[in-house]
């Protein structure tokens, strides 16, 4: 089959179809821990292309799994069947309040072209300049900016895509499809997550009218369709900027002081624990366990003066040229990459529990939660991320070897993010690693409303099998050999 396939695709595509080794071993990995190896890659050179690749795809009973640029962390972009890299589906045309691109353009590119015109896309994840527009799409991604103004979902007018049987379609515009799925939306309150940022399941509460519909793709991992285009809300980029960085001896501390400066109306409120101050040449306090980064784009002497007035930590840096702040960003950006070059490979556990975010005012809970994970399972943690959403990634330092304790954690700890009305993904997804726990989060009827939706638009489930609807345990299995 695989061969008969191979020379279907190649006789029809005009893209790019690969199924040399190099090129599956390539595209078995992205930034998670796992690998899984595809049959074929299909690179295409535009939306007939993705069309075909689908309907052959579908013939051949076998899966096509869209990629963008490979900095997922959860393994969203990997399965056996057929990989579709986008990369030459990159196009882009800037307007006054919008941005039409190509889901293969990366949102580096974007932000130049925007710069040019004063204008920005404002969700900004850490890995801004090598991710994909798709990627985030995809992921429901968003950034430090995001407490400000909200994630992927909440910046797009439009998404154009393909199905599951090869159908182009455009919402809101097509209203029948539009309408199917707003339809057959039914929710169940009480077990969608209380956070301000979610990118675990389907987007059900952001879809409130017919208006609405296209919000169900964003954040589906490419299991409802293939991203071709969106359409982005553009804003001017602010005149002016403040960033203050401020000390404290306690995460729990800082956690609770958050509560109150969320409500001086911040651009950005970011968290670091002690590790990344190792990796900052400055003169901290030696009691300092963690730092908060808060920025503000408006009202800044009135938001400076109520910070003064709320905050129980010390200001140590008071920024306002972009250099400076660039600067310290950097730092807070490379906190992957800080906690990563610190820790052996061999005890690199997988992103998993990496991403959970709660409602604000349980985060000291949370802190509280990992600590006992902490002396329980006798596993070290590196702590940051965007604490003004609730939202914290957490790199754990063990034996990743030890797959049963691997998944003993998660589970300990989602439930207590479950019985927290918070999510079990914030901005990077459920993937391989999370997506066995979605139904337990959302609940029967929430996840009877997924597998309606996924009905709708992929009946043969074709696109990117065993992601969020899954009744399979990933979380453990496929893991990257060290």
């Amino acid at each position: 089959m695989k061969k008969s396939i191979l020379k279907t695709l190649e006789s029809k595509i005009k893209g790019e179809v690969h199924n040399e080794k190099y090129f599956r071993d390539f595209y078995s990995v992205d930034s998670s821990s796992y690998q899984l190896i595809p049959q074929i890659i299909v690179i295409p050179a535009d939306k007939e292309d993705i069309i075909k690749t689908i309907k052959i795809a579908k013939k051949f009973k076998t899966s096509v799994t869209v990629r963008g640029a490979g900095t997922g962390l959860v393994g969203s972009a990997l399965n056996n069947g057929i990989i579709v890299d986008m990369k030459k589906i990159n196009s882009v045309k800037i307007n006054k309040k919008s941005a039409i691109v190509g889901s293969g353009i990366l949102k580096g590119h974007l932000d130049k072209e925007l710069q040019n015109k004063g204008k920005f896309f404002p969700p900004n994840p850490s890995i801004g300049n090598f991710c994909s527009l798709g990627g985030m799409l995809g992921n429901n991604s968003s950034g430090s900016r995001s407490v400000k103004y909200g994630s992927t979902v909440d910046n797009v007018k439009e998404i154009t895509f393909i199905d599951g049987n090869g159908k182009i379609i455009t919402l809101p515009k097509n209203k029948k499809i539009g309408e199917k799925i707003f339809q057959n939306i039914t929710i169940d309150d009480k077990k969608i997550p209380k956070t301000s940022k979610n990118s675990s399941g389907y987007q059900l509460k952001k879809v409130t009218s017919n208006k609405e519909t296209h919000k169900i793709i964003i954040g589906s991992e490419g299991t409802l369709g293939i991203i071709v285009s969106a359409k982005l809300n553009i804003l001017d980029i602010p005149k002016k900027k403040i960033l203050f960085i401020i000390e404290y001896n306690s995460i729990f501390e800082a956690a609770k002081n958050s509560q109150k400066i969320i409500k001086t109306s911040p651009s950005t409120l970011e968290f670091v624990d002690k590790n990344t101050l190792k990796n900052i040449k400055f003169d901290f306090d030696k009691s300092t366990k963690c730092l908060l980064f808060i920025e503000y784009d408006e009202n800044i002497s009135k938001s400076e003066k109520e910070l003064k007035s709320i905050i129980s930590g010390k200001i140590i840096q008071k920024l306002n040229s972009v250099s400076d702040m660039e600067a310290w960003w950097r730092h807070r950006d490379s906190s992957l990459h800080y906690s990563l070059k610190s820790i052996k490979r061999e005890l690199r556990i997988p992103h998993i529990i990496e991403d959970a975010a709660v409602p604000l005012d349980k985060m000291p809970k949370m802190f509280s939660v990992l600590k006992k994970i902490e002396r329980k399972y006798k596993v070290k943690m590196i702590i940051y991320g965007h604490i003004g959403n609730g939202n914290i990634h957490v790199r754990l330092i063990s034996n990743r070897k030890n797959t049963k304790m691997i998944k003993n954690i998660a589970i300990e700890y989602f439930n207590e993010v479950i019985t927290n009305k918070g999510t079990i993904s914030a901005e990077h997804g459920d993937g391989l690693a999370r997506s066995e726990f979605v139904r337990k989060q959302y609940g029967q009827k929430n996840y009877q409303t997924f597998k309606k939706i996924k009905k709708i638009l992929d009946p043969n489930n074709v696109l990117n099998p065993g992601k969020i609807i899954t009744k399979k345990s990933t979380i453990v299995k496929n893991l990257e050999k060290c």
